[in-house]
């Protein structure tokens, strides 16, 4: 059973979902069954479908070892709703899969998803301030100027102009570097470098450019608190007080401070039940629905770890300042508490890891339209999450650096040509440096006396020959 990686790109849901489709229908065993006393050629039982397709997902790399056999019977249900498969009587169209031995077999066509057709793209280029650009609203045409009175100086300056001998005079903008300004380069070169991560002519495909928002990066990157964390301006979208004093209570347990309930048996799960219900009627998931696309994209990179984080560094750094701190904090308490042995079991039929997986996996990245891989494809996302989540959610030092380093320049090179002879005293280049403080002769190295005299020669003694 091979399942070819499929990359990052357009559509990588659509992808992934033909893939295994194809890959179901060719591979799956069929054979002969019976069922009330009657024969069916070619088919299979609903549990050996599970066990089939359980282990193609766990060994496939585009979803993982994660993969649960509930998630699988869930993805069977929607094939059998979209006609992938179908029960020996010919019906379809309903979710009533159940692992059990009930017979299914493969319809004579089974057609793919099609790819949602898009109007033609070019390819993306960043556009940075010109200083010679005229602000919105003017031109070369509507100038204003004085009047001025003629006389036969300047009507000869004139006639000059007009007959060509001397160029016309033209205003130039020297445009300042204006908050916006900088906000845009932060904009432009962070979904640069999304770009090139993900190996794409554009990034139209997998997220509206229109819809990110530069002041969310720009805090994201500097509105921090000394472990990493956002901090809010507007505090009415902090988390509530109850729910962070129980991610609290679960992060630090059993030595939480902030505990003054009594405890009792069960109060953990309780306590688990609470946070889980906060998070899973979230109106939108906190990677948000506008950048689903994105994050499913970067899922393709995941054979290249190091490729993998930082292009999901650059993702997050995409998000509302408010769903990014909420990712912050409950990353850091799902690790927590998975790391922690003294937590006692928060489900009986799961263990802690599967349990943090499938309670939040939905609430951190779905679809808003209904995808029928996303729960596959949001468990892959936060086991990686789990993983690597101090440092995806850290800034991105390079790119920083890079957007600084841009910022910087501009501004030196509108302080340039704004004032030049300030500039040029205070930023002076190798030929004015030259004019100012001209070189001066090295002197000779004195020669002193004891250089002149012969280094000391311990006497030798030499054969005297006698005639």
């Amino acid at each position: 059973m091979e399942h070819r990686i499929v990359g990052p790109g357009p559509y990588r849901a659509t992808r992934l979902w033909n893939e295994t489709v194809e890959l179901f229908r060719a591979k799956m065993p069929l054979r002969k069954h019976r069922c009330r006393f009657k024969s069916y050629e070619h088919c299979f039982t609903a549990a050996e479908a599970v066990d089939w397709l359980h282990e193609l997902l766990r060994c496939s790399q585009n979803f993982g070892p994660e993969v649960t056999r509930k998630q699988t019977v869930q993805l069977l249900k929607k094939f059998l709703k979209n006609h992938v498969i179908e029960d020996i009587k010919g019906k379809w169209g309903q979710e009533d899969f159940e692992d059990n031995r009930h017979l299914y077999r493969f319809p004579p066509s089974s057609p793919l998803k099609p790819y949602p057709k898009k109007p033609p793209y070019q390819k993306d280029v960043i556009k940075f301030p010109e200083w010679n650009d005229p602000p919105p609203g003017t031109s070369q045409e509507n100038i204003p100027v004085r009047p001025v009175v003629m006389n036969s100086e300047m009507w000869y300056k004139r006639h000059s102009i007009a007959i060509g001998e001397v160029p016309a005079c033209r205003l130039v903008h020297r445009r300042q570097l204006t908050e916006a300004n900088v906000e845009e380069i932060w904009k432009s070169m962070t979904l640069s470098y999304l770009q090139k991560i993900l190996g794409l002519d554009s990034l139209e495909e997998v997220l509206d450019v229109k819809l990110v928002n530069s002041k969310f990066i720009i805090h994201n990157v500097y509105s921090v608190s000394k472990q990493g964390v956002v901090i809010l301006d507007d505090k009415s979208k902090e988390l509530p007080h109850w729910v962070l004093s129980a991610m609290k209570c679960l992060a630090n347990w059993p030595n939480c401070s902030d505990l003054k309930q009594p405890m009792y048996l069960g109060f953990e799960k309780d306590v688990f039940k609470t946070i889980a219900d906060y998070y899973g009627h979230l109106k939108e998931p906190l990677l948000t629905f506008h950048l689903f696309d994105a994050f499913v994209s970067v899922l393709g990179l995941l054979q290249k770890e190091k490729v993998a984080v930082e292009a999901f560094q650059i993702c997050c750094l995409l998000l509302p300042p408010e769903n990014r701190r909420k990712l912050q904090l409950l990353m850091r308490m799902m690790a927590r508490i998975c790391l922690n042995k003294e937590m006692p079991p928060l489900c009986d039929g799961f263990g802690t890891r599967t349990l943090m997986v499938q309670t939040f996996s939905r609430c951190i990245l779905c679809s808003k339209d209904e995808v029928d891989l996303d729960e596959l494809l949001a468990a892959r996302l936060v086991t990686f999450l789990m993983d690597n989540y101090q440092e995806i959610l850290k800034v991105p030092l390079a790119l920083q650096t890079s957007i600084e380093e841009r910022v910087a320049h501009l501004r030196r090179v509108q302080f340039q040509k704004s004032y030049p002879e300030v500039y040029q005293e205070r930023f002076p280049t190798p030929e004015s440096e030259a004019l100012l403080f001209p070189e001066k002769p090295k002197p000779k190295p004195q020669l002193l006396m004891w250089a002149l005299k012969k280094p000391f020669q311990p006497f030798q003694r030499t054969r005297s020959f006698r005639m």
